[in-house]
């Protein structure tokens, strides 16, 4: 059995346990906003959960740099992974690192051959839509001339704008609002096309296999008429052999002389 490299190894043993930290990521990100009013010691419980799935998240990038055989390439293909490690959990930017944080946990989920892209594609919108309502309630609910004050208003926004369809009944009016309404956008539009491409490279695949096995089954028709003809052939010919005797050269069998009756 070969042997995998070791970074290879790393990464499938903590695929799951870095998308828990995701989860536990979530889950602290998302408390103090939908409920702002909670007690201190929950939102501290929040953040120090945000700085222990940071920690992890550095030293699973350390890992794997150290492991790697080529670190240059390794730095220049994980950029993604790089910034989610730099970017601090300041208030400011905690919606870039949260973003960063699941694209990262998004590309080692598919590492995965379990996971379908089908399932990668539902999870990404169901994770766009729950985060871009909480990050744009959290930037607009206490703007003055916003109007998306609850989790319906946002959940609502999220759901018009990331489809493109945008009603106008619900817009956010501060610089990050924006922002997140800009990344809600071009993600729905980058996941509409990845969606109708995979349901087109379905149905060329499926044609392309109907044509191989339309093909198969004409070659498997002409061989099969080939060698009936091919068996008829030779059956002429031994009837043929044997209604002539003569012809392979082998002399008639002598008949015998039938005497008359002596009168």
């Amino acid at each position: 059995m070969k042997q995998q490299p070791a970074q290879m190894r790393w990464e499938r043993r903590t695929q799951w346990p870095l998308l828990a930290l995701a989860v536990a990521f979530a889950v602290a990100y998302s408390v103090p906003i939908i409920a702002p009013g909670s007690h201190s010691v929950w939102r501290a419980v929040c953040s120090v959960t945000e700085w222990v799935v940071w920690a992890a998240f550095a030293a699973d990038y350390a890992v794997r740099l150290a492991l790697t055989p080529d670190r240059k390439f390794f730095v220049r293909t994980h950029w993604l992974d790089l910034l989610a490690v730099l970017l601090p959990l300041a208030r400011p930017l905690r919606l870039l690192r949260l973003v960063s944080t699941l694209a990262l946990v998004g590309r080692r989920a598919r590492m995965a051959p379990q996971i379908q892209l089908t399932t990668y594609v539902g999870g990404a919108v169901v994770g766009l839509l729950m985060f871009g309502s909480l990050a744009v309630l959290e930037a607009e609910r206490d703007a003055p001339n916003g109007n998306i004050k609850t989790l319906g208003d946002a959940v609502w926004w999220s759901f018009t704008t990331m489809t493109t369809v945008g009603y106008g009944d619900h817009s956010p009016t501060t610089g990050l609002g924006r922002v997140v309404a800009v990344g809600l956008m071009i993600s729905g539009i980058a996941l509409l096309g990845v969606v109708t491409a995979n349901i087109a490279a379905w149905f060329i695949s499926r044609f392309e296999r109907d044509d191989e096995e339309e093909h198969r089954r004409t070659a498997a028709i002409e061989a099969l008429t080939a060698e009936v003809s091919s068996l008829r052939a030779a059956v002429a010919a031994l009837a043929a052999d044997r209604a002539d005797p003569a012809a392979d050269g082998t002399p008639p069998a002598p008949t015998a002389a039938v005497s008359s009756p002596r009168s």
